[in-house]
């Protein structure tokens, strides 16, 4: 067992494992770390405690020390600098002509880098764009491409739920999302009710998606056939996931049809794999394809 902190160096980024050293840190308490780029500002998210060998990435690093009051007034001015870096930024970029949407730019504590976040279709030959902007800051730089769920996490907004984005809130990382979980849920495969402000698929897929996987493997598929409680054999014609209802269309003595609902304990059916394609007409193949395709040009990066 390793002892650890967890620092943060973002408002909802990754949580970084370091050891306390000499210092008795709490939740909520800015230290000053050494990372790959360079001595950083974070903040304090987990608080000391012992973690298993494997989970911690070696050699561990000990905190430098406790941020002062020097420090934090260095962060505050670090984040005043950003704001300047980021208007020369867009002068040097509409000057060289260049294709890219600048995001974010970014001070390393020690400012011994500023890292500038961008998007952009395809790749950019930004070679002469960092000789511009070296010539200004006169320390290194960095030009990072990074994907929309990025640029969506780093600008934030609002969902379609009214509320604050998940992933500019309180997700530090992005999780896998897939068309078939949208199906699972029977939701509409239309790209524009699935698809969150970054055009890419809801995150909010997958917090249910256990659930519906569950309660979708005790009912029937639309178009099974069952049989009733009252001996009768019906065709599934719809199913309620939550209620676990079975509407059920079956064939009287007469040879008359009737739609009956009947709760799933009550029926008796063949179980069988569920295909994530079953039951998709052409106009919904066409937008599953559509987002598909969309979803594999996602770029992901994440410090």
């Amino acid at each position: 067992m390793t002892k650890v902190v967890g620092v943060r160096f973002r408002q909802v980024g990754k949580i970084y494992f370091f050891a306390p050293g000499k210092y008795k840190v709490e939740v909520g308490q800015h230290v000053i770390v050494e990372t790959a780029r360079g001595v950083e500002y974070g903040n304090v998210v987990l608080g000391e405690r012992e973690v298993e060998d494997e989970k911690v990435v070696q050699p561990l690093k000990a905190i430098i020390r406790i941020a002062t009051p020097e420090d934090d007034e260095k962060e505050i001015k670090n984040r005043e600098k950003e704001k300047e870096a980021f208007n020369i930024c867009l002068e040097k970029i509409a000057k060289h002509k260049l294709e890219m949407k600048l995001i974010k730019a970014e001070y390393t504590f020690d400012n011994n880098k500023v890292l500038f976040y961008f998007t952009a279709d395809g790749r950019i030959d930004f070679r002469e764009l960092v000789k511009d902007l070296a010539a200004v800051f006169r320390t290194r730089i960095e030009l990072r491409q990074i994907g929309v769920r990025d640029e969506t996490k780093i600008l934030g907004g609002i969902g379609a739920c009214g509320r604050p984005l998940c992933c500019a809130t309180y997700m530090p990382e992005f999780i896998p999302v897939s068309i078939k979980m949208a199906k699972e849920q029977n939701l509409s495969l239309n790209p524009t009710k699935i698809s969150g402000v970054c055009g890419r698929l809801m995150c909010c897929l997958k917090y249910e998606q256990e659930t519906y996987e569950e309660l979708n493997s005790n009912l029937p598929v639309v178009g099974d056939h069952v049989t009733t409680p009252e001996r009768l054999h019906g065709e599934v014609s719809s199913v309620n996931v939550l209620r676990q209802l079975v509407k059920v269309i079956v064939t009287l003595d007469n040879d008359e049809k009737e739609v009956r609902e009947y709760p799933v304990s009550e029926i008796r059916f063949k179980t069988r794999r569920r295909d994530r394609n079953e039951q998709i007409d052409d106009k919904e193949l066409k937008a599953l394809e559509e987002l598909e395709r969309r979803e594999g040009h996602a770029h992901i990066s994440d410090d």
